[in-house]
């Protein structure tokens, strides 16, 4: 979008029982007409979202000029009103901003600067060294999300639950389905990572809150880390399942050196813990290995359904050329062969005189093998599956597009 062209941009601002600083937040964001026309901003539209106010709120929205006011008749949430404002916004650019004082709109010709600059989303970072109206509790907890977001997002964002910003209407489509809570806005941000967007963070102040604030940071925090996780698994699955699956690996693999060094010292009988190592090594390893390979396949099918190449690989760079979960075929075929072997080895040595008691371990472990195999064999040919039908799906889309073409040619 161009810095000198005709841009007008829409600001929605929820507000839920805000009588003590909505006049000074609507007066302060009417008062920035001049600052944001110097930023190429030639229109301003004010929208404000009443949701459902029990106090002296929206009395005090009816003696303001030059707002939009749209009133719902029962508290819906706070995404729900944003939804609402966002419904009735009409800007290239659209900004939104709390009720409640704490943010700064005189930032918003800032913002709106970094959104014509280049910017998709462009957010108000309140985690700056200078900023102290945020509660310690709050701020460390929207450092644990923020960082929860870098993880699964493989983009560091340093406020994700900003609830100032400025984007442009067009991408919102990209954006959905968001939810009606205060989780509106981290979710708004992994939502726009994993879509590719560009986020830039900008500086702002953020003050002491007016009135009381409607978070509850336990219930709330829990909310935001399961949604931030269930919106993973819908764009990247292997992010989310392949890392607990690998902790479960990894859990297995640790039993099996310490029983393997406990063999060396000359240890050769178990007590209670360690056949209830053995047992989570089993539960670990099988557990893991299903956990990571239903993370890969899903990945295909999010590809598959959202028509975009497949996201390998758990890290934000392959370690492994091709990734990991493309080998899983021989993989699979060589650990069921092991597991065979091994087991029928001691089989054998049982059937000759050997006391089974001594070879139950070894038995164990190539169950272990041959079910790791199995499941590893069934998920590579599944992935080959999906990826066959991913390639026919974009080659009958690029067949449909040369038709297209020749006939215009024609």
């Amino acid at each position: 979008m161009e810095r000198n062209g005709h841009v007008a941009l829409s600001v929605v601002i929820p507000a839920y029982n805000e009588e003590g600083a909505i006049r000074d937040t609507i007066d302060r964001v009417l008062a920035l007409r001049a600052p944001l026309l110097r930023q190429g901003i030639c229109d301003l539209q004010l929208i404000v979202v009443d949701d459902g106010s029990h106090d002296r709120t929206a009395a005090i929205l009816a003696e303001m000029r030059g707002i939009e006011v749209i009133r719902h008749g029962r508290n819906r949430g706070y995404g729900a009103a944003l939804k609402t404002g966002l419904d009735h916004a009409t800007g290239d650019l659209v900004g939104f901003l709390d009720a409640d004082g704490t943010y700064p709109p005189e930032s918003f010709p800032e913002l709106c600067a970094a959104a014509l600059d280049g910017a998709d989303i462009a957010i108000g970072s309140r985690m700056g060294a200078g900023n102290n109206g945020m509660p310690p509790t709050r701020r460390l907890g929207n450092r644990l999300f923020a960082g929860l977001v870098t993880v699964l997002g493989d983009r560091r964002v340093s406020d994700c639950a900003s609830g100032m910003r400025v984007f442009h209407r067009e991408i919102l489509p990209r954006l959905s389905p968001l939810p009606d809570g205060l989780n509106f806005t981290p979710i708004m941000s992994l939502r726009a990572v994993h879509e590719g967007l560009r986020l830039v963070e900008v500086p702002i102040r953020y003050g002491a809150r007016v009135g009381q604030s409607k978070l509850n940071v336990v219930r709330d925090g829990l909310r935001y880390a399961q949604s931030l996780v269930w919106v993973t698994l819908a764009y990247n699955p292997v992010r989310v399942l392949g890392a607990l699956g690998l902790a479960g690996v990894g859990v297995s693999c640790s039993v099996a050196v310490g029983l393997a060094v406990m063999r060396v010292r000359g240890v050769t009988s178990l007590g209670p813990w360690g056949v209830a190592a053995i047992f989570v090594a089993l539960v670990g390893g099988v557990t893991g290995v299903s956990l990571f390979s239903l993370g890969a396949m899903f990945n295909y099918l999010v590809g598959l359904f959202r028509k975009q190449p497949v996201r390998l690989g758990l890290f934000g760079k392959p370690i492994f050329d091709p990734p990991l979960e493309q080998h899983f075929g021989w993989l699979g075929a060589t650990m069921a062969m092991c597991g065979l072997a091994i087991a029928g080895v001691a089989l054998g040595m049982g059937i000759s005189g050997w006391d089974i008691a001594r070879l139950w371990l070894y038995l164990v472990g190539s169950a272990l093998f041959i079910l790791v195999g199995v499941q590893l064999l069934i998920s590579w040919v599944v992935m080959k599956t999906l990826d066959e039908l991913s390639l026919r799906d974009v080659g009958r889309e690029a067949g449909s597009v040369r038709r297209v073409d020749g006939r215009r040619g024609g």
